[in-house]
């Protein structure tokens, strides 16, 4: 009857086939109950975390045909999500119309559109409310949220958001890393994408962003100056309070070789190069902070983890 009556007025079709392009998700995250404690401390980005989520952030500020693009990802992977519990409960025919087992409903993901200015068309189109400075809810049904880097205020819990910014954001959000402790668990994260992405490469692709990349190599270069000097300040103390401070150096400095280590760990993942157990536990039981420097610039360049570690067969 809907086809008949439409073809008065149009084109009509049953039994349409859709097929869905390939797409792949930028990051989906879904969180780990048992680390709640850490998630908490990540300031918004533990916050948006906090639910199975797909981030989709863009270098440019979106357009409404980009969104939609998202949106059709978030649908698919909700239906791939459902087609894979019910092969989990034990359907023959993992399809949505098949009978299958009871089974508990899967959680519709959140959609995270990640934009470094304010998408109008995007806030218009979606009916989406402030929710806190920066971040917009669309209507419930679409469980989407849009995060404008440039309306993020200035403080530590929106940091690791800022540095995917650019311009005026990026160059802010660097300062604010470089003030933090040396310990403190965005410096152990940021940094070695920092000099991977932004120093990696010995021509860099020049753009608008120049301004910025230099200022990076220059937050960088500071900041490795920096941890040269309160290593050297530190031997000087060691030597003239051997006595009194070892014990409290020594944490100091197992704290710092920890940090150093997840640096080559985190660049390492960022290469795309598989860490075997072995290796892991190799790197994170190295005190040497001369060797895991060595690696550490390694790991920014290597194709494979026998280019990183000495004398690895």
């Amino acid at each position: 009857m809907l086809r008949d009556g439409l073809s008065l007025v149009s084109a009509a079709e049953t039994e349409v086939e859709v097929l869905a392009a390939t797409q792949k998700i930028d990051v989906y995250s879904v969180p780990d109950p048992a680390r709640d404690a850490e998630r908490a401390r990540m300031g918004l980005l533990g916050e948006l975390a906090a639910e199975p989520s797909l981030f989709e952030p863009f270098h440019g500020t979106p357009s409404l045909r980009q969104v939609r693009r998202c949106l059709r990802k978030q649908l698919t992977w909700h239906h791939e999500l459902e087609r894979r519990a019910r092969v989990a409960a034990g359907a023959v025919v993992p399809d949505e119309d098949a009978d299958a087992p009871t089974q508990s409903p899967v959680a519709f993901p959140a959609l995270v559109v990640i934009s470094p200015g304010r998408p109008e068309t995007v806030l218009d189109a979606y009916r989406c409310e402030p929710a806190q400075p920066g971040v917009y809810h669309a209507v419930p049904g679409l469980v989407t949220r849009v995060v404008v880097l440039a309306e993020l205020p200035r403080t530590r819990a929106t940091l690791m958001l800022r540095l995917l910014g650019s311009g005026r954001v990026l160059r802010e959000a660097l300062a604010d890393l470089a003030a933090l402790p040396d310990d403190a668990w965005e410096k152990g994260i940021a940094t070695p994408l920092l000099i991977h992405f932004r120093l990696g490469t010995e021509e860099p692709a020049i753009d608008e962003e120049d301004e910025v990349s230099a200022e990076i190599r220059a937050w960088v270069k500071e900041y490795e100056q920096k941890l040269r000097a309160e290593a050297r300040t530190e031997g000087h103390r060691e030597g003239r309070n051997e006595g009194l401070n070892e014990g409290r150096n020594e944490g100091r400095n197992e704290g710092r070789a920890e940090e150093a280590a997840r640096a080559v760990l985190t660049a390492l993942r960022v290469r795309g190069i598989a860490v075997p157990d072995v290796a892991r536990e190799r790197i994170l039981a190295e005190k040497d902070p001369e060797a895991l420097e060595r690696w550490l610039e390694r790991a920014i360049v290597a194709a494979s983890l026998a280019e990183v570690l000495d004398g690895l067969s």
